[in-house]
């Protein structure tokens, strides 16, 4: 590899098939599934094994800033940006303003596009892979990775393989045809014959090449050179002007490039690729009992055979059942048929029909400063238990409708109340009166846990009043 390559970490998707466990505002690249870290953590190691990386760049949603920057800051061994979106444009637009802004910065280089939500357990192969990808990549070819089919699967687009391409290490083809979703008949045909596979969603190209090739098929590139002009710095967050952002088009690099260039090539990957995106591929994950049920947490099976069983935060038990996926939450579970495992989106889009927050949030919801759960709620009150990471702290603030409690369980408080300024020990409290102005730090080096009993007519999120804050909000 003679030129740096630059990984390009894609971290904006929603997994909404993985839900109750993913979910809108903690979604599945957060999650963590036979890994020592979260999918995203595991893609930030993965992207730091390949040859002559040095700077790693991950462009995401602005909802989902410090959770990104949270888990890369704890892995990530290079240099890192994070480019946030106002709005998903899909990847081609994702792609072409982390070239841009990485251009700006090092110049043409070898871009490695990977998706954040995808787990590969043989890193050598992977390796391998990417090593034979930047070498077409040099040649101004377009790469994308292919993996072999294991099932008649309808949840993949497909590539069907052209003719064998001479490189490093002579396992490349070229494009015959890109495939969208199948039927299962199809599929079941294009698993007989051989010569398709799975599209993996990765892709490797010259930055220069890919613009070039972009600016012939789609209207992305000027929108998003616009957005990069106008963008702002935040620590290691770039804003891309958000108007102009928004006009971008929404177009995959598939569609947008893919699949009209002359130049596109496939790499097969064989590397124990699973792209994680349905419980059925979580279940290859988990350990398998003689009946051939996969089981995770606490579980007691009896006569239950073919089976995926996900315990979260409490026992779950079965009996008698056949070809099952049951997933359970400290606020939901899921039942559903094996072979119906693609349609838990449809029940996700009705759940947000009908405003379930359980489509959206967790019980624990996380912040930059840490994370809060809900552990009881009832008429005029709220009960929360709140985890600052050490050295943060709350936003000075205010509420106008609630009055709140604090008990400390852990670690030492710094509080500030109406300018004065006193320490919380474990067992200690305090009372914050409404519209008194009010700000919780962690300047210990552990954990603090501290019990949060809020009283009022109106206990929502949205009464909060901020007038500082380390995080930037408003």
């Amino acid at each position: 590899m003679s030129k740096q390559v630059v990984p390009i970490i894609l971290a904006g998707g929603s997994g909404t098939r993985l839900w109750p466990l993913s979910r809108l505002h903690y979604p599945k690249q957060f999650l963590t599934f036979a890994a020592a870290g979260s999918l995203l953590q595991e893609t930030v190691r993965r992207a730091e094994l390949i040859p002559t990386v040095e700077q790693i760049l991950v462009v995401c949603n602005e909802e989902y800033r410090f959770l990104v920057e949270g888990q890369v800051r704890d892995c990530a061994q290079s240099k890192w940006h994070i480019l946030l979106e106002s709005s998903g444009r899909n990847t081609a637009p994702a792609a072409a303003l982390a070239i841009m802004y990485g251009q700006s910065s090092i110049g043409d280089c070898v871009y490695i596009v990977m998706p954040s939500d995808h787990l590969i357990q043989n890193l050598d192969a992977f390796v391998a892979a990417m090593a034979e990808g930047v070498f077409w990549a040099e040649q101004d070819k377009l790469v994308t990775f292919g993996v072999a089919p294991t099932s008649a699967d309808t949840g993949f687009g497909y590539i069907q393989k052209g003719s064998p391409l001479p490189g490093e290490s002579g396992d490349a083809y070229s494009v015959a045809k890109f495939i969208e979703k199948p039927d299962h008949e199809r599929a079941t045909q294009f698993l007989t014959q051989g010569n398709y596979l799975w599209n993996s969603g990765m892709f490797v190209f010259r930055g220069e090449k890919f613009l070039a090739e972009l600016g012939l098929h789609t209207g992305v590139a000027e929108p998003c050179r616009r957005a990069l002009a106008g963008k702002s710095r935040d620590g290691n967050f770039v804003r891309p002007d958000p108007e102009a952002w928004t006009a971008c088009p929404n177009v995959s690099i598939d569609h947008g490039v893919m699949e009209h260039t002359t130049d596109a090539i496939v790499v097969p990957l064989r590397a124990d690729w699973n792209d994680v995106g349905t419980w059925s591929r979580v279940a290859a994950l988990l350990d398998v009992d003689p009946a051939g049920n996969a089981m995770h947490g606490n579980t007691i099976l009896h006569d239950v055979k073919n089976s995926c069983i996900y315990a979260d935060k409490r026992l779950v038990t079965a009996v008698g059942v056949r070809d099952l996926i049951v997933i359970e939450t400290a606020d939901a579970v899921l039942v559903v048929d094996k072979n119906s495992d693609q349609s838990v989106k449809q029940l996700v889009e009705r759940l947000r029909s009908e405003q379930h927050k359980e489509a959206e949030f967790h019980t624990e919801v996380y912040r930059p400063w840490g994370s809060f759960v809900n552990l009881d709620r009832g008429e005029g009150y709220q009960v929360k238990r709140l985890v600052l990471k050490p050295q943060e702290g709350i936003s000075l603030q205010r509420h106008h409708r609630r009055a709140e409690h604090w008990i400390v369980v852990k670690g030492e408080a710094l509080v500030t109340r109406d300018g004065e300024q006193f320490a919380l020990r474990p067992n200690e409290s305090t009372y914050i009166p409404r519209e008194t102005m009010h700000k919780l730090e962690n300047q210990g080096a552990e954990d603090l846990e501290v019990i949060e009993v809020q009283t009022g007519a109106y206990l929502e999120e949205d009464d909060i009043e901020r007038f500082e804050d380390r995080y930037g909000r408003t």
